[in-house]
């Protein structure tokens, strides 16, 4: 971490600066700081500049709600982590994929149980996704070759802003000439879950209706032939035969809007019969903050992409009860993006906080009722250890994963806050002492 100093109170602008706001990650923000604030994010969408802010953030270590030095709320932590039965360490939003990498190194050594928030948010897609396999593509991809591009029950511009202007429908391709106007957009209204306004195709789908119509277009896909009774017929066959026409079809679903295991599964396998007489890709947008950086991560150190178990002194995967035998909790991230029954888990022992705590740029992700201050002060008063960090891309550098796992650099505008990588790796070495 370097200090504020006089280099910081002149105007300047870091370029391609890596926006964490959503999973677009988009990579062409120019921020400019003027005495140490941020004062504006060029390029940014409206939730990106709420993300940024001003880059001003708390910088507090306390342990039972007093002021502490760091050395201090380590021995707290290490001590806590050494006396308990279980650990269970929780990966929250904002934080790089080495501070991620950290955590789940402490959570293998010390036998621990760790968990994402995508346990607890897209766990449906993911179990999904296992179990019938996915045909995915990169943005860039989605960006230069779809020619057809299904929103499935999402509006992007509500919460992926930047999504249609820097991946599609807009831009140019280079397999798709005039951009918007070379492109075919289908908006499936599911409910009241409603596609863009300007799409070139409109189905509306009953929500009781909506896995049976997703079955029902990919067999008439299959077979333009075959015939289902009313209401289905008509929208699944009309919808089969917008499919087949296309080149490159894009299916856009939302993964982050309560999508049960039948529905990402139905949209697995529309995805998958297209590909047998043109190309589809299924791309599930993703909310910001380094989520899918988590479950790379995961993947890569113990073979699952969350709640994994290292009790036994080897992965076990569980990914719908992992922490509920865990007596001790530490949370890596912003604390105030976990959703409130997962804290309330961990209410029966010791819980810390690792991460910095700033939210007020994410009502999409916000629980009912609470501001996002008040939810970061209610994670704090449920802690016995709280460190604040720096916020990955604002303060910290390393990397983070777009939402189709793409890894991209971050370019820090500030140097303000601890690196929760080099905290938690303090803390490691505390834990072998």
């Amino acid at each position: 971490m370097s200090p504020a100093g006089d280099q910081l109170t002149q105007p300047r602008a870091v370029h391609h600066a890596v926006c964490l706001g959503c999973g677009c990650a988009c990579d062409d923000i120019a921020v400019h700081v003027f005495n140490d604030r941020i004062t504006e994010a060029r390029n940014a969408c409206a939730l990106g500049v709420r993300w940024f802010g001003d880059g001003v953030i708390p910088s507090a270590i306390r342990v039972n709600g007093a002021d502490a030095a760091l050395s201090e709320a380590l021995a707290t932590i290490s001590t806590s982590i050494k006396q308990a039965r279980q650990t269970a360490i929780y990966l929250a939003p904002e934080i790089t994929c080495e501070a991620q990498r950290e955590a789940i190194a402490l959570g293998d050594l010390v036998r621990g149980v760790v968990d994402t928030i995508s346990s607890a948010t897209v766990l449906p897609t993911i179990l999904a996704s296992q179990e019938r396999g996915r045909a995915s593509a990169t943005l860039g991809e989605i960006r230069n070759r779809a020619d057809v591009v299904v929103f499935w029950g999402v509006d992007p511009n509500e919460r992926y802003p930047r999504f249609p202007s820097r991946y599609a429908p807009e831009p140019i391709g280079l397999y798709v000439d005039g951009g918007r106007n070379g492109r075919r957009v289908i908006a499936v209204d599911v409910g009241t879950s409603r596609g863009p306004a300007d799409a070139d195709v409109r189905f509306a789908v009953d929500a009781q209706h909506e896995v049976t119509t997703l079955i029902a277009a990919a067999a008439m896909v299959r077979k333009p032939e075959m015939s289902f009774d009313e209401p289905l017929a008509s929208t699944a066959a009309l919808l089969a035969k917008e499919l087949r026409a296309g080149r490159y079809v894009a299916l856009v679903a939302d993964a982050e809007q309560q999508v049960d295991a039948q529905r990402a599964e139905a949209l697995i396998t529309l995805t998958q019969t297209l590909n047998g007489s043109t190309r589809c890709a299924l791309n599930m947008l993703r909310a910001g903050g380094n989520r899918s950086g988590a479950e790379a991560v995961l993947t890569a150190h113990a073979g699952y992409p969350t709640g994994v178990s290292f009790a036994n002194g080897v992965p076990l995967y569980r990914p719908h009860d992992s922490t509920r035998s865990a007596d001790t909790a530490l949370v890596v991230g912003d604390a105030s993006q976990v959703p409130a029954d997962v804290m309330a888990r961990f209410s029966g022992g010791p819980v810390a906080i690792i991460g910095p705590r700033a939210s007020v740029h994410r009502p999409a992700q916000s629980q009912a009722g609470l501001s996002a201050d008040e939810r970061a002060a209610q994670a704090a008063r449920a802690a016995v250890v709280t460190i604040d960090t720096g916020i990955a891309g604002i303060h910290v550098n390393g990397t983070a994963l777009r939402m189709d796992d793409v890894p991209l650099r971050l370019r820090p505008s500030l140097h303000r806050g601890l690196d929760p990588a080099e905290v938690l790796r303090a803390l490691r070495e505390r834990v072998l002492q």
